[in-house]
């Protein structure tokens, strides 16, 4: 593009030091967020400011390298920021700048609708194009309606600026003055994930269901967790903003849009966070449409996307599901930002999954982040009523529509193991949970650590998938569920009595085990946190004979699927991984189908029951060797 736009419209070109002059003491100025901050404007800004007594500056998200507040007295320029980056988070907690909390949906109809005024915005632009308009490229969130609400509009206009479309354009008749700057653009880098991030990740990865629509919240985890979508089909993009991450998944062919039924084919964003590579993706690309955060971040829009997937970052969960996002105690640390927005607007999504993901403990690992409460002053950002799913590398914790005593128990068992029994105690001295509960302790009392190397897949004939893995804690109610669906004979066949009751008491010694002496599978259907159980399969370790004692049962409306048979296979490759040289059992002799199961497990010696007995004794050896003995 050449420059004849500058003679075009010379009569609004002026200096930086002359657009300072602009601005008068008293007057709220708004400045152009995150990485399209206008550098040369602000420096100039900075340069100035002895003679701006009492100017108001609202920022959104900054990181520049800029320090406002460097050999200043506080009273020169007051910051106000709706979102708390670096560069402020230290002035607003020691009271020389402002923080408005405010949900991300809502900041343009506080100037569009004159609830608050601005004086004069300085935003930053690419040239404009032979029509007169620019484009407020990696940046349109508030800073457009901003733009357009303001008294005076002082834009840098930048080349270096991507020109990305959507709605992104303002005209050079909405521009008042203009400054030119030819340099790069400021780049955000994120942290590489470490091994709690990349845990985090995968088993994120197994809530994302293919063709479902990605929002990332801000900060390094969300952003990680993208990288963790590789294998996933046909995913879309509604975010408020996007990173460098996105280009592996677009050029891989994973994010592809074309199953989206809001804006299909287009990811939809308000801001770009990244590099010059992004900058350079994002230039002129009609996949990806740029339009302000009251469009981006309405939950309404959000809910149209069907299977809406929103990852959010948070810092503290307490253990009835109250999470603090944004809060160091009494300190701010961000904002209330699109989280809330985001959170309510997957859940409104037919399908979709508000998800919360957090590490266990803190960085040095010597605080769990997982807490009976919250710290004081913290401030509860999403309410039980918000909370859908939790994340740690430990796990997945479903807690929507569950009980108190439910949610204690499911968020206990992703905390870290070291802190788990400490909760544990805090939540039976706050009456949450049964005083008789119990954690899977190994027989010197170490909490034992769920063994997900052995989880894996069944699929029926008719390409049904059923989820096989260990049993935990929290699957005491399926457990339940599944007996109770018995029928009486089937009861009968599995205990070798009419048992009717199955309470905690009984129960939770079945799912509360150390994966060494006992060892337990299930077979299940449904979502992750919406889980049925349809079949189990256990052993008992008898140390002295080295063999486990084995029981198994399939729900009614699965058997004939094949899926005894799997439990059995799958349990057979535990035992010998574990160092077992068999397995054996009782079975009813009416049981018929157990029996020809229990024959395709290794070398099967069957003893028939006595006169007048109606159970069988099996015992079935992995090695020959062991057989003959």
């Amino acid at each position: 593009m050449t420059e004849d736009w500058r003679e075009k419209w010379k009569d609004k070109e002026i200096t930086a030091e002359e657009a300072i002059k602009k601005i008068i003491p008293g007057n709220r100025v708004f400045i152009d967020s995150g990485c399209s901050e206008p550098q040369l404007l602000t420096s100039e800004l900075i340069k100035h400011s002895e003679k701006l007594i009492d100017t108001e500056i609202l920022h959104f998200l900054t990181i520049g390298p800029e320090k406002y507040f460097k050999d200043k007295a506080e009273d020169l320029f007051r910051h106000n920021a709706f979102f708390i980056g670096k560069t402020l988070r230290e002035e607003i907690n020691k009271g020389q700048a402002d923080y408005t909390p405010i949900f991300t949906s809502e900041i343009p109809s506080l100037f569009l609708k004159g609830r608050k005024h601005i004086d004069v915005a300085l935003i930053q632009v690419s040239p404009p194009d032979p029509y007169g308009f620019c484009s407020l490229g990696i940046n349109v969130d508030i800073a457009k309606p901003i733009a357009q609400s303001s008294f005076l509009t002082i834009a840098e206009i930048n080349p270096q600026m991507p020109r990305t479309l959507g709605n992104s354009f303002i005209h050079m008749k909405e521009i008042d003055f203009f400054i030119y700057n030819n340099s790069p653009l400021l780049e955000f880098h994120f942290d590489e994930p470490d091994d709690i991030a990349e845990r985090i990740g995968q088993n994120l990865a197994n809530l994302v269901e293919n063709k479902s629509t990605i929002h990332i919240g801000f900060g390094d985890l969300p952003n990680a967790t993208l990288k963790y979508l590789i294998g996933k089909k046909d995913l879309g993009m509604h975010s408020h903003y996007i990173t460098d991450n996105i280009i592996p998944l677009i050029e891989g062919g994973i994010l592809t849009c074309r199953k989206k039924n809001f804006h299909p084919e287009k990811i939809i964003t308000s801001f770009a966070l990244g590099t010059k590579k992004l900058y350079n993706f994002v230039d002129n690309n009609p996949f990806i449409e740029f339009y302000p955060s009251d469009y981006v971040c309405n939950p309404q829009y959000i809910g149209m996307n069907k299977k809406m997937v929103s990852i959010n970052s948070a810092r503290q969960i307490d253990l009835t599901g109250q999470v603090n996002a944004a809060t160091e105690g009494y300190s701010f640390y961000s904002g209330l930002g699109e989280t809330i927005d985001f959170m309510r607007g997957a859940a409104f999504s037919k399908n979709g999954k508000p998800i919360i993901i957090i590490p266990s403990t803190s960085r040095d690992g010597e605080k769990s982040r997982i807490v009976p409460h919250l710290d004081e002053g913290a401030g509860i950002m999403l309410s039980r009523g918000d909370i859908h799913y939790v994340v740690t590398e430990w796990g997945v914790a479903y807690l929507h529509g569950k009980s108190i005593r439910e949610r204690v128990i499911e968020l206990i068992c992703i905390a870290h193991p070291k802190f788990r029994q400490s909760l544990l105690d805090d939540a039976k001295n706050l009456k949450y949970i049964y005083s008789d509960q119990l954690l899977p302790c190994d027989d010197k009392g170490r909490i034992c650590i769920y063994p997900s190397e052995y989880e894996t897949a069944y699929y029926t004939i008719e390409k049904e998938k059923i989820r096989i893995r260990p049993v935990k804690t929290t699957d005491e109610p399926l457990l339940r569920d599944l007996y109770y669906s018995l029928s009486e004979r089937d009861r009968y066949l599995r205990f070798f009595e009419l048992k009717k009751e199955f309470t905690h008491s009984k129960t939770q010694f079945e799912v509360n085990i150390d994966y060494n002496n006992v060892f337990s599978i299930g077979a299940f259907i449904g979502e992750i946190g919406k889980e049925e159980m349809i079949g189990n399969a256990t052993y008992y370790l008898n140390p002295k004979l080295n063999m486990g004692e084995y029981s198994f049962l399939v729900r009614d409306s699965y058997r004939g699927k094949g899926i005894g048979g799997f439990l059995y296979q799958h349990i057979i490759i535990i035992a010998k991984e574990r160092g077992l040289k068999g397995l054996y059992g009782n079975i009813h002799i009416q049981n018929k189908s157990a029996v020809r199961i229990i024959q395709t497990g290794g070398y099967t010696k069957i003893t028939p029951p006595e006169a007048g007995e109606k159970e069988l004794f099996y015992e079935v050896f992995f090695d020959k060797g062991d057989s003959i003995e």
